[in-house]
């Protein structure tokens, strides 16, 4: 639960055709109902999307601010692994673990989980098209509930992009070093007898069994991928600029 405290929507900023503007201008109308998901298909991808799943959390809270301070609740957004594991994302508060959901690679087992979760901010990878057939309804019911999709690449840059975040506070890079750290690292579980007022993730021993039991998702090789990734993005203070396009909901569900 620590994204209650480590970020705030202040820390992002967003170019929308080049041009300053708002995180309002990439989900816009968000509400206390909404719910963020993004589908991932290759080994941590999602950190290609880390400010947009970050920028979703702050939404998420701003859009009811007793979360922060009386329920502390964790942040409705959801992880979508498609075909098998890609590495542990919870660092992102993806938590309690059924928060990542991993699937078969099959459109209509994928499509069935986003409409079970009620995503109504989707993002998905930036993949060719294809003539994906859903079951009866189950396309209608998404496209009656979602209410805006974004495309995002793994690399964490797109061609023809709409629109950029930047983080401009070194707590926007602690969650994705903390999803490659924990990859390979051997986490040190909290102490028994050890506890918060707040109940919290980082305290509790089931994180780290999540964790370690997702390490067979990715090799030594995906990290250094996604690490050069990271740099790739990164100015000379370490701060990361990712770019996006937004894309029809439709268009969306027939990218998987």
């Amino acid at each position: 639960m620590h994204m209650i405290n480590l970020l705030s929507s202040a820390m992002f900023e967003v170019l929308l055709d080049g041009h300053p503007s708002s995180i309002e201008a990439v989900f816009p109308d968000w509400g206390d109902s909404d719910r963020f998901g993004i589908v991932i298909d290759e080994p941590f991808g999602g950190l290609g999307a880390t400010q947009l799943i970050q920028m979703a959390a702050t939404m998420f809270y701003d859009a009811k601010p007793s979360r922060r301070a009386e329920r502390k609740v964790y942040p409705e957004i959801y992880a979508f692994n498609y075909g098998r594991g890609f590495g542990a994302h919870a660092p992102f508060d993806f938590w309690p673990a059924r928060r990542e959901v991993i699937l078969e690679k099959n459109h209509c087992v994928l499509l069935d989980a986003i409409n079970d979760r009620g995503i109504t901010r989707l993002a998905v990878p930036d993949r060719p098209r294809r003539d994906s057939v859903h079951r009866p309804k189950e396309e209608d019911a998404a496209l009656d509930r979602i209410v805006s999709a974004v495309l995002y690449s793994p690399t964490g840059r797109v061609d023809a992009p709409d629109f950029s975040i930047h983080g401009n506070d070194q707590r926007t890079e602690f969650n994705p070093k903390q999803v490659l750290r924990l990859a390979h690292a051997s986490p040190q579980k909290p102490p028994p007898g050890n506890s918060s007022s707040t109940p919290v993730k980082e305290v509790d021993t089931s994180y780290y069994d999540w964790i370690e039991h997702r390490k067979s998702d990715t090799t030594i090789h995906d990290r250094e991928r996604a690490s050069l990734h990271r740099k790739a993005l990164q100015d000379d203070q370490g701060l990361s600029t990712e770019s996006y396009r937004f894309i029809a909901v439709e268009d969306a569900l027939k990218r998987f």
